[in-house]
């Protein structure tokens, strides 16, 4: 069986099984901008400076297990669609916002 052909989107993209340091590198750089990505959009509060820090270490740190199951796996495939999705819901949600603003 080749493992060509069972490798996810994005690591089939860097090519991981050719290249495997480069490969992973960007594979892991794609997953922690995509995770951050949807963190931003769909759970990120105001929050002092200090609980910033700590959550973005720990969601760097976390996206290393992602990674790992990302060669095989859909992870960054389905971070993009979760970043989509709450983009649209974060558009709607203005535009309702800003509708309700302009009726009263």
């Amino acid at each position: 069986m080749d493992v060509g052909e069972r490798l996810s989107f994005f690591a089939a993209l860097y090519k991981v099984d050719e290249q495997p340091e480069l490969g992973m590198w960007l594979l892991y750089l794609t997953i922690v901008v995509l995770s951050i990505i949807v963190y931003k959009l769909g759970f990120a509060k105001k929050l002092p400076l200090g609980k910033n820090i700590i959550i973005y270490t720990i969601l760097i740190l976390g996206c290393s297990i992602f990674t790992f199951f990302g060669i095989f796996l859909p992870v960054g495939e389905g971070l993009v669609v979760a970043a989509l999705i709450l983009a649209v819901y974060k558009i709607r949600l203005h535009q309702s916002k800003k509708q309700r603003t302009e009726a009263k």
